[in-house]
Protein backbone atom coordinates (compact mmCIF):
# COMPACT_ATOMS: atom_id res chain seq x y z
CA UNK A 1 0.00 0.00 0.00
CA UNK A 2 1.22 3.45 -0.91
CA UNK A 3 0.31 6.79 0.63
CA UNK A 4 -1.10 9.31 -1.88
CA UNK A 5 -1.70 13.01 -1.20
CA UNK A 6 -4.86 14.87 -2.21
CA UNK A 7 -5.87 18.53 -1.76
CA UNK A 8 -9.36 19.74 -0.94
CA UNK A 9 -10.15 23.38 -1.79
CA UNK A 10 -11.93 23.83 1.58
CA UNK A 11 -10.12 21.55 4.03
CA UNK A 12 -6.57 21.37 2.64
CA UNK A 13 -4.25 18.40 2.15
CA UNK A 14 -5.05 14.83 3.27
CA UNK A 15 -3.56 11.38 2.62
CA UNK A 16 -5.20 8.23 1.26
CA UNK A 17 -3.68 4.73 0.99
CA UNK A 18 -4.10 2.76 -2.25
CA UNK A 19 -2.22 -0.18 -3.79
CA UNK A 20 0.74 1.09 -5.80
CA UNK A 21 -0.26 2.45 -9.19
CA UNK A 22 -4.02 2.36 -8.57
CA UNK A 23 -4.59 5.85 -7.14
CA UNK A 24 -7.43 7.70 -8.90
CA UNK A 25 -6.85 11.28 -10.09
CA UNK A 26 -9.45 12.56 -7.59
CA UNK A 27 -11.24 11.30 -4.47
CA UNK A 28 -13.90 12.61 -2.10
CA UNK A 29 -12.64 14.69 0.83
CA UNK A 30 -13.18 12.83 4.15
CA UNK A 31 -14.40 16.04 5.87
CA UNK A 32 -16.71 17.76 3.35
CA UNK A 33 -17.05 15.03 0.66
CA UNK A 34 -16.08 17.46 -2.11
CA UNK A 35 -14.03 16.16 -5.05
CA UNK A 36 -10.29 16.61 -4.31
CA UNK A 37 -7.47 16.45 -6.87
CA UNK A 38 -4.31 14.39 -6.40
CA UNK A 39 -1.16 16.34 -5.49
CA UNK A 40 2.30 15.23 -6.60
CA UNK A 41 4.90 15.99 -3.96
CA UNK A 42 8.53 15.01 -3.55
CA UNK A 43 9.20 11.71 -1.76
CA UNK A 44 10.52 11.65 1.79
CA UNK A 45 14.29 11.90 1.83
CA UNK A 46 16.37 9.83 4.22
CA UNK A 47 19.52 11.59 5.34
CA UNK A 48 22.08 9.20 6.75
CA UNK A 49 25.08 10.18 8.88
CA UNK A 50 28.32 10.64 6.93
CA UNK A 51 29.98 7.70 8.69
CA UNK A 52 27.19 5.37 7.59
CA UNK A 53 27.34 6.61 3.98
CA UNK A 54 31.13 6.18 3.97
CA UNK A 55 30.81 2.63 5.37
CA UNK A 56 28.22 1.69 2.75
CA UNK A 57 30.38 3.15 -0.05
CA UNK A 58 33.45 1.30 1.26
CA UNK A 59 31.53 -1.99 1.47
CA UNK A 60 30.18 -1.51 -2.06
CA UNK A 61 33.66 -0.79 -3.44
CA UNK A 62 35.27 -3.73 -1.67
CA UNK A 63 32.56 -6.02 -3.00
CA UNK A 64 34.20 -6.02 -6.44
CA UNK A 65 37.73 -4.89 -5.51
CA UNK A 66 38.63 -6.57 -2.20
CA UNK A 67 41.38 -4.93 -0.21
CA UNK A 68 44.50 -6.98 0.47
CA UNK A 69 45.38 -7.18 4.16
CA UNK A 70 49.09 -7.72 4.82
CA UNK A 71 48.95 -7.76 8.62
CA UNK A 72 46.35 -7.52 11.37
CA UNK A 73 45.49 -4.02 12.57
CA UNK A 74 47.46 -2.75 15.58
CA UNK A 75 45.95 -3.35 18.98
CA UNK A 76 44.78 -0.29 20.87
CA UNK A 77 46.82 0.68 23.90
CA UNK A 78 45.49 -0.87 27.10
CA UNK A 79 44.37 1.84 29.47
CA UNK A 80 44.09 1.11 33.16
CA UNK A 81 41.05 2.36 34.93
CA UNK A 82 41.89 4.94 37.57
CA UNK A 83 41.68 3.73 41.15
CA UNK A 84 39.64 5.51 43.73
CA UNK A 85 41.72 7.11 46.50
CA UNK A 86 42.17 4.86 49.47
CA UNK A 87 40.18 5.73 52.53
CA UNK A 88 40.50 4.12 55.96
CA UNK A 89 37.30 2.16 55.37
CA UNK A 90 38.49 0.65 52.08
CA UNK A 91 42.18 0.19 52.92
CA UNK A 92 41.65 -3.37 54.23
CA UNK A 93 39.77 -4.53 51.13
CA UNK A 94 41.71 -6.69 48.63
CA UNK A 95 43.31 -4.70 45.81
CA UNK A 96 42.62 -5.61 42.18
Amino acid sequence: MTLYEYRCEQDGVFDVMHPMGTAPPSVACPACHAESARVFSKPMQFTAPRALVAAIDHAEKSRHEPEVVRSPPPRPAHKRTPMAPLTPKTSKLPRP
